[in-house]
Formats: C-alpha cells, sequence, structure tokens
C-alpha cells in the first residue's frame, strides 16, 4: 500500500511536466511603441493626409535562426502599418496637425526594414536589429523625402528571450517615431 503512496507525487509530478510542456509559446509580439514627444512643436490650421505602407516582402519582426533547422518567426499582434498610422496620427494631433482625409499636405511613410534577426547557437545568441522609415511630405508645390534609421547589435549567453526582443523593437521604433514627430524640416516643410 505504502508503495502506491510514494507514485502519487511523482506521477503528478510527471504529468504537469507533460502538460506544461503542450503549451504553445505566443508566435506574435505585441508592439506598442510609448512615444514622449515634447509640446513645443504646435501646428495651426494645418492639415495633412497621412498614409503608412509596408514596403517589406514579409511581415515577421522576429526571425530566430539555427543552424541545421528552420528559422522560427514572431510577427506583430496587430500590421505595423496600422500601429505606426495610429501613433503618428495621435501625437500629430496632439500637436495640433489635422489629420483629414483630403489635405493640401500629404505625408506617406514606408516601412522599409523592421527586423530583429536572432543567430542562436547552443549556448548564446546575437541579435541584430533595424528598423528603416522613409517618411515623404509633399506640400503642393515641393517634396521632402527623409529617410530614418535605428540598429543595434547584442550578444548573450543561453537563449534569446522573446520578452526582452519586443520590449527592444517597440523602444527602437518609439525612439524613430519620436525622431519624425519631432523633426523640424518635416514640421517647417507643412503649408
Amino acid at each position: 500500500m505504502k508503495s502506491k503512496h510514494n507514485l502519487l507525487p511523482i506521477t503528478s509530478i510527471i504529468i504537469t511536466f507533460l502538460l506544461s510542456s503542450c503549451t504553445s509559446a505566443p508566435n506574435h509580439l505585441i508592439i506598442a511603441p510609448e512615444i514622449i514627444v515634447p509640446s513645443v512643436i504646435q501646428h495651426t490650421n494645418q492639415q495633412a493626409v497621412l498614409d503608412v505602407v509596408d514596403m517589406r516582402t514579409a511581415n515577421h519582426v522576429v526571425q530566430i535562426l539555427r543552424e541545421g533547422e528552420a528559422s522560427t518567426i514572431f510577427s506583430a499582434q496587430e500590421r505595423l502599418e496600422k500601429i505606426i498610422k495610429n501613433s503618428l496620427n495621435k501625437h500629430w494631433q496632439q500637436q495640433g496637425l489635422s489629420i483629414q482625409t483630403s489635405a493640401v499636405n500629404s505625408i506617406n511613410v514606408s516601412i522599409e526594414k523592421a527586423i530583429i534577426s536572432v543567430t542562436q547557437e547552443t549556448m548564446s545568441y546575437q541579435v541584430q536589429s533595424e528598423i528603416v522609415l522613409k517618411v515623404t511630405v509633399n506640400n503642393s508645390e515641393q517634396t521632402l523625402t527623409s529617410t530614418f534609421k535605428n540598429t543595434g547589435n547584442s550578444k548573450g549567453p543561453f537563449k534569446a528571450d522573446i520578452a526582452v526582443l519586443e520590449r527592444n523593437f517597440n523602444q527602437r521604433l518609439a525612439n524613430l517615431l519620436q525622431q519624425i514627430l519631432a523633426n523640424e524640416k518635416i514640421n517647417h516643410f507643412l503649408k
């Protein structure tokens, strides 16, 4: 009778382990850049059309590469162009710029690159990050094109943490969006 009681805790541990290993990790990232823009810039009686287009050939944000294995990819939970458009729209409106469907000024943002590439080794990993946004502003007389880029490399022991990669991507994207919103050339170019 005692031997059956001794097996019960061990069986419970094994079942718990098997059930926990069956749960799948999320295959998407929550992209929510936290933008802090100084309110020094104010637009008075200015309107613009805002359009954001994703020019990338693949929509994933993170790719994890392991030698001899298929890469693991993670996409944004929501479309990246929608996230960028909503963020810029919100902050430009706070600066007094009215975002309309028809206006003299047009602002086009192209997502040229937005990727975190992880090379996973047995006991270490390397990360290369790159986000490139191209902003084209047309004020009906002239066109201004500016490219905003954020890159970075890092290394670490063991396995890359998806939560850390997600946080770093959000920080890099927020940094770029802040640069766009605070860019003097873009703000002075709008009529």
